[in-house]
């Protein structure tokens, strides 16, 4: 079947990217590369993939295409799923014969749900979908494909029974010539990465149990599996050869320090590629690894410490000691690797003093740049379960509001969820509002007119981002 893999448009400035934990509209505007989406379409010879937010495409630029295909594949997200489903009534409308399937953690956890609220979709592909996928396109009888749900001729939904998870991630096609057929590299950025940069995994799963995270509880799973080191440096080699732009890579498996004995083996050999790279980590990597890893090419690492309470990282099941990230983050410092932090406001157990806790601790790691969210519980995880059985979900609260921002969803009996949502911008404005951290920022701007004109306008979107959120606290 001819195929198309579509990121659809929704709400402006909407990162729904696989890369992204949290669906929605960010502090400072970014985008990730489509990297689920595009290894199915990976599997697929002479297909096509549309990632429609960071181009700026609307509905209208893509008729054509649409059009012109006989399967549709759209990645979809819990905040995006009422917006993706209005686009699967628009193609439908278009090309009445298109069979029309979604993917993604929404509809690999509620696959029956999703297809009944909206009779636009012909399938949902559950769990890891690649070769589901490319059965699907390949015109296989839809009852002896594994790992779909769908309507008989009855109009009966049908689970099929499930895919078995692949072991041998390298009989996985690489990401990277999809990406070069259909991606501009200039459209996706990140505050902390440099531009332009690619992103990629190169093994899924995460061996920790976070209540909160989203794909190792509904995609991945818990055991970490990975390509050999062989195939990762091969697409290193297509990036140099085919991305000459490109100034930095980003490993984006959850955790690629889990496996400490295959990141610095890897590592030795990217060190003589010379390429420079950031990836996702623990706030527990023995100082030893890190130096290896800072030898040969490691400039940043994207760090989740959540909460500097104790109690609320043994609440969501993290797994970490907050004496230990210390010491991390202060190995860190001193080894020269940049931090981007990641906090979560709102987990279970979160009161006023355990904000004011992880604010003071995020000031003592002082990662050079943060992000602070909101506790988001999704379908399928951990904290999902548990907020609908204590009753904390607010009422009429949506993960994101009707731009894509983010909205605390969550209501404890001595924190509401309006006070958790204030918090953030206290946070930030604490955070960054301190004279060693502008001076940092501003020594920083002064290394090139490149960083100063970017942070620049990271500034102005901060401070729309701070406006809006007090637009939205006020109504």
């Amino acid at each position: 079947m001819k195929s198309l893999f579509l990121q659809a448009p929704s709400f402006e400035g909407y990162d729904g990217g696989a890369g992204a934990r949290y669906q929605m509209k960010r502090e400072v505007c970014s985008f990730w590369y489509p990297t689920w989406l595009a290894q199915a379409a990976a599997m697929v010879e002479g297909s096509k993939l549309i990632d429609a937010p960071p181009h700026g495409l609307k509905f209208e630029d893509i008729a054509a295409d649409l059009k012109a295909h006989e399967l549709i594949v759209v990645h979809t997200s819990t905040p995006s799923f009422k917006s993706d489903c209005a686009t699967a009534r628009r193609i439908k409308e278009l090309n009445p014969s298109a069979v029309i399937g979604f993917i993604g953690a929404k509809v690999a956890v509620q696959p029956g749900e999703s297809l009944e609220a909206c009779d636009a979709i012909d399938f949902v592909a559950r769990n890891e979908y690649e070769f589901t996928i490319q059965e699907l396109a390949a015109g296989r009888d839809w009852s002896g494909i594994k790992g779909i749900s769908y309507r008989n001729k009855e109009g009966v939904v049908v689970h099929n029974e499930e895919r078995e998870v692949l072991l041998d991630m390298d009989k996985l096609p690489s990401v990277l010539p999809v990406y070069k057929r259909s991606l501009d590299t200039k459209k996706y950025f990140g505050g902390y990465l440099k531009h332009p940069y690619m992103s990629w995994y190169t093994g899924r799963g995460c061996k920790s149990h976070c209540t909160f995270c989203l794909w190792p509880q509904t995609i991945s799973g818990h055991k970490y599996r990975y390509h050999s080191i062989s195939y990762v440096l091969d697409e290193v080699k297509y990036l140099q050869r085919e991305f000459p732009e490109v100034k930095e890579i980003f490993f984006d498996d959850d955790t690629l320090t889990d496996n400490a004995p295959r990141v610095e083996a890897l590592a030795k050999e990217l060190g003589k590629l010379g390429v420079v790279w950031s990836c996702n980590a623990k706030a527990n990597v023995p100082r030893k690894t890190l130096e290896v890893l800072k030898a040969n090419g490691l400039r940043l690492l994207l760090v989740g410490y959540e909460s500097g309470n104790q109690k609320i990282l043994h609440n969501i099941k993290k797994g970490l000691l907050v004496d230990v990230a210390r010491k991390f983050a202060k190995d860190c410092h001193e080894l020269g690797i940049i931090v981007h932090g990641t906090f979560i406001l709102g987990l279970p157990g979160e009161t006023r003093e355990t904000i004011k806790e992880t604010l003071e601790f995020a000031k003592q790691v002082n990662p050079r740049t943060l992000q602070v969210s909101l506790a988001a519980p999704y379908p399928g995880t951990f904290l999902y379960n548990q907020a609908k059985e204590n009753g904390w979900f607010a009422e009429d609260v949506d993960l994101v509001g009707e731009d894509g921002q983010q909205i605390a969803p969550l209501n404890y009996p001595n924190l509401g969820h309006t006070e958790i949502f204030e918090s953030v911008e206290d946070f930030y404005k604490k955070f960054y509002f301190r004279p060693s951290k502008i001076a940092e920022i501003l020594g920083e701007m002064l290394t090139s007119r490149d960083m100063m004109v970017r942070r620049l306008r990271e500034g102005v979107e901060f401070f729309q981002f701070l406006r809006t959120r007090e637009d939205m606290i006020v109504s």
